[in-house]
Formats: structure tokens, sequence, C-alpha cells
């Protein structure tokens, strides 16, 4: 076997003897290795402090919600788009399970959430249930004061003759809600309310079985729709707008507290 003969090489005219091709392999071989070792323990660094680089939180995963439902879930200019911060969790966590199944149509918030699994949906309602942002000021109304008589009868007491109960009996008497299910009717605009109890009326929106809702909007008119909406809206802020703890008051039709 010959021996491994070293390589001459000339820089700026004096001869320098190298390494041998063996030798240089290997030192070659200690340097990536080096590099790499000294990669992996800045990395972690470099991405905790890239000027870009986004905070991991739930504020910023629920990003997508805020553009119609404000950025604490307070809700925005468009009155379609309900608020959402303080509502029970168990609640809004129904409704995201709803949206994802098909039960509740809507295409843009089918098509968010088609491949969120349970886990992240429940992060998803804890974070908007944990917000307190205050409650919008009453809206002005354009309907009459004997409208706001009838939606006030509706909303307080009910109409029994027509086997209606009171809107209060499920929603509290500060209509702030009840745990784990029942949300609060404070802060919302006319028009939603009045696409959501239409929509129940209708059989659009629906629930879990028994679906209490569907049986109490069933029962409205048209005209006592727009009265409690309407009255609904002229409502001053709560000053503790939390849901009550579960149990607190027993509801009609035996529904218990499943969200809805």
């Amino acid at each position: 076997m010959s021996e491994e003969k070293p390589q001459i090489l000339a820089v700026q005219g004096v001869e320098k003897r190298t390494l041998s091709s063996t030798a240089l392999l290997a030192l070659t071989l200690l340097t990536a290795g080096l590099l790499f070792v000294l990669v992996r323990q800045v990395s972690p660094v470099l991405a905790q402090t890239a000027p870009h680089q986004p905070p991991d939180t739930m504020a910023a995963r629920v990003e997508a919600c805020t553009p119609c439902h404000g950025n604490k879930g307070e809700g925005t200019s468009d009155i379609y788009f309900p608020r959402l911060a303080g509502k029970p969790s168990g609640y809004l966590y129904n409704q995201l399970l709803a949206f994802r199944t098909g039960r509740r149509k809507y295409p843009p918030m089918n098509y968010l959430l088609e491949f969120l699994p349970n886990d992240y949906l429940q992060d998803m309602a804890d974070y908007f249930a944990g917000q307190r942002p205050p409650l919008p000021q009453p809206a002005a109304t354009a309907v009459s004061d004997e409208i706001l008589r009838r939606g006030e009868v509706l909303v307080t007491g009910g109409d029994a003759a027509s086997q209606i109960p009171a809107c209060a009996s499920c929603h509290g008497l500060q209509l702030t809600g009840m745990e784990p299910g029942i949300p609060g009717l404070l802060g919302l605009r006319p028009n939603y309310v009045s696409a959501q109890l239409g929509a129940w009326r209708y059989g659009t929106r629906t629930a879990k079985s028994p679906d209490c809702m569907q049986r109490v909007a069933a029962k409205l008119t048209e005209a006592d729709v727009t009265a409690v909406a309407a009255y609904l809206a002229t409502l001053p802020a709560s000053e503790n707008a939390a849901p009550l703890p579960k149990g607190i008051y027993v509801l009609p039709f035996a529904c218990g507290s499943a969200p809805n």
C-alpha cells in the first residue's frame, strides 16, 4: 500500500505543508458537527427573539374571529355578528360545535371551524367567556311605546295565555344568563335578536334535545319577535354582566341548563 503523501500548496509565493487528505476530511466533519450543535443551541433563542415572530397566545390564535366579533368579543358595527365576551363557556363551545358540524349554517364559520378539534374549540370558548369588555350603550329605537311595552311583558313576565314563558325565566332576572349554557341577552342589537328568534321559529337554528328555544320561539308572532328584540336593545348594562352560577333558578320545560 503506498503511503499517502501530504499536499503542497503555494500561498503568496511561500510553500506551506498542509494536512493529509484523511486528516482534512476529519477536520471538516468535526467543524460541521460543531456548527450543527451551535445552530441547535441558538435556534430556540432566535425563534424567541425574531422581530416578526407572532406571540403564541390564545388572543393571537383567535384573531380570525376579531374582524366580525371584536378584539375581545365585544362585537363590531355589523349588526348581525353578536357579542361573544362573557357568555358561558359551555354555550360558546356548543355553538362552535354546531357550526363545525353544520347544525348551524353560516359558510364562513362552517369553513373556519371545519378541521378544528374539540379541545381547541373549548380553548376558544374559554377565552371569550373570560373576556369582560364593557357592554355597549342602549340602542336608540324607532318602535312605538306600545311595542316596547309588549316586549317588556314578554321579557319579564311572559304570556301565560299563549304559554310563552318569560325570557327572564331562562336568562335570569338580570338577563345575564346562567352557567353552563344559558347566554346573556344584554348588549345585542335588535336585528340580531330578531334574526335568531326567526331562525328558531322556522327551524333553521336548532339545539340538542330538549330544544327549548324552538318550543318558545314557535309560540311567538312576528310582532312578538319585533317587540322582544326592540325592548332588549333598550336595556342598560348590568353592573355585573357575568352569568349566574349553575342551579340558581329552575328553568321551564324541564330544560335543565344544557347549552343551546
